[in-house]
């Protein structure tokens, strides 16, 4: 089985490269599909009436979307593995722009809007400094010297990643990512899959709820305004 790990910002257009993916595969390939949100997804529900594969969702709630993911990720490929599928591939919600679920034995696929603004891609680092390939959607509502402004601030953050630009509700050129889908190794031992990078933190009393607002009335891992460090403040 493949592994695809798709993420991006919000309305980025994750889920129209992924049914570009599936239109790709379909007929020779079987896919299973994972959605995760925080509040409401319906994305599984379409993905599943078009195309006849296995979908599910699962929100998040109170926990980091990413740090759920990479949580239930083991569980996934087990299910994915029940359905019979050849690629699995999971939607993340992208919501911080810092969290990279990315694992080994994966193609990571960082999904950017190019009329999110030129220095978008400079906010999210993390999320494209990992990643194997950046599709850059929404190319046809932006003119020539915005694409490769944009397409620079990209190599910028991670000057080997491969680029692929697209209207991704036409899949437009969009031949070297389905090349790229193809030719991912398959998963040769899920035991030993590992992140690609640390995520953020997230040991704090603000984590578990409390809702005082200043360091001073909290404790884990704190950041003051003019400390560029965080510190780790009691027990």
């Amino acid at each position: 089985m493949r592994l695809l790990i798709v993420a991006g910002p919000p309305s980025a257009g994750k889920t129209a490269v992924v049914r570009q993916i599936l239109r790709s595969v379909a007929g020779s390939r079987k896919a299973a599909y994972l959605k995760i949100d925080v509040v409401r997804a319906f994305e599984d529900e379409e993905l599943r009436a078009e195309f006849s594969i296995p979908a599910k969702k699962i929100y998040s709630g109170d926990l980091c979307p990413d740090h759920m993911g990479i949580m239930i990720l083991t569980d996934t490929l087990l299910w994915a593995e029940q359905e019979k599928a050849d690629i699995l591939i999971i939607e993340s919600a992208g919501l911080c722009l810092r969290c990279t679920p990315y694992t080994t034995q994966s193609l990571g696929i960082v999904v950017l809007s190019s009329v999110s603004g030129t220095n978008a891609p400079l906010k999210m680092a993390p999320m494209i400094a990992l990643a194997d390939i950046a599709v850059v959607t929404k190319t046809d509502l932006v003119s020539q010297a915005e694409k490769e402004v944009f397409r620079e601030k990209i190599r910028t953050v991670s000057p080997g990643i491969d680029i692929v630009e697209t209207n991704a509700i036409q899949g437009t050129g969009m031949r070297y990512l389905m090349q790229a889908v193809a030719s991912t190794p398959e998963i040769t031992d899920a035991k030993t899959i590992r992140l690609r990078g640390i995520p953020p933190l997230g040991v704090c009393t603000v984590c578990a709820g409390k809702q005082e607002i200043g360091w001073q009335n909290h404790c884990g891992v704190v950041r003051k305004l003019e400390s560029t460090e965080a510190i780790f403040r009691g027990d």
